[in-house]
């Protein structure tokens, strides 16, 4: 089987496409037919070196994937032969075959296709657990999202408006903000330019009528948070995923007692590790809102298998406008 592997870290085209014997799984193992494979943000982190959780060398990347079960380890309970199933693993995902454990995977349902549910994967887990078990978002609240047509940025509009809330869209273009709208954004707030921190509080205040954002989502860093920070209402919560704006953000907690205001972080890969019962359950929630409509993974590009690394590069850039994907089907 063909898999793409980091033999020495570094840019997306440094990887290579080797020919691997087919996997076995051990005990407590389920190999995977991968159909599709979703790109995210730090599998070019883990690519170039640059992420917290490194396996040896050389290693196949990649977090998501969906496709068929080929092979079933000894003690393995729920999954057979031939089931349709979706993955998050740490590595491994951009390959013909992976190998994956119960405890990381999810049946998938009637009508939902091999590339969309690459496409929900670990964005949507991201944008649930930020939303629901980290910022407490209640429905009514008004949702600020930084980056909200990346990844998880749109993710989180979706499921912030399934959930009931008002979403405010943080983004850079009209094309940004076309997408967030498609999504059910109802309000964008124009990140372009310079002077965030104090443009991103005039606009949220202007379409919530001073009250400021309830719940912030904020996988950017850099001006977007302490812009956002004032942007807050009282007793406001500010999730904090990630840095793609290249900034780590300083904070004066005393700004923290004026509004009552909570800051937290997350990770979402150690509720799986910790707490695999909540992951079930926040996958059971996206699937109820996808089956609502709310939840619709929105695939910009399908790559094929030899393009993978370009489609690398684009999310690297930040020009990926919801999902990049990859087939692993042999001439597609």
């Amino acid at each position: 089987m063909r898999s793409y592997r980091v033999h020495e870290h570094g840019e997306p085209h440094t990887l290579q496409i080797d020919e691997l014997p087919p996997l076995q799984p051990d005990a407590g193992e389920i190999v995977v037919d991968v159909k599709a494979a979703g790109i995210n943000f730090p599998d070019v982190l883990v690519i170039s070196g640059e992420y917290q959780l490194l396996p040896p060398r050389p290693f196949t990347p990649g977090k998501d994937f969906a496709g068929v079960v080929s092979a079933v380890g000894a003690g393995v309970e729920g999954y057979a032969i031939g089931d349709r199933i979706m993955s998050q693993v740490e590595w491994g995902a951009l390959a013909e075959q992976a190998i994956t454990t119960p405890a990381q995977s999810f049946h998938l349902p009637d009508g939902l296709e091999y590339a969309e549910a690459a496409a929900m994967g670990l964005v949507y887990q991201t944008a649930y657990f930020a939303l629901v078990e980290r910022g407490r978002v209640n429905a009514g609240d008004v949702v600020l999202v930084g980056g909200a047509a990346g990844g998880i940025g749109l993710a989180s509009v979706q499921i912030a408006k399934g959930l009931g809330a008002t979403v405010l869209a943080g983004v850079r273009s009209d094309v940004e903000a076309r997408v967030a709208l498609e999504s059910g954004a109802d309000h964008i707030i124009d990140l372009s330019g310079g002077d965030l921190i104090e443009r991103i509080r005039e606009q949220v205040y202007s379409v919530t009528d001073g009250q400021g954002a309830d719940v912030v989502i904020d996988p950017l860093g850099g001006q977007f948070f302490t812009g956002a920070l004032r942007a807050t209402a009282w007793c406001g919560r500010i999730v904090v995923i990630g840095f793609a704006a290249g900034e780590i953000p300083t904070l004066k907690v005393n700004y923290l007692l004026l509004k009552n205001i909570g800051v937290c972080g997350l990770q979402w890969s150690d509720y799986r590790n910790r707490t695999p019962e909540k992951v079930e359950a926040a996958q059971a929630a996206l699937l109820q809102l996808w089956r609502e409509g709310a939840v619709k993974p929105r695939i910009m590009r399908l790559f094929n298998f030899e393009s993978a690394s370009e489609a690398l590069a684009m999310v690297k850039a930040g020009q990926v406008h919801g999902k990049a994907v990859v087939s692993m089907e042999r001439g597609a």
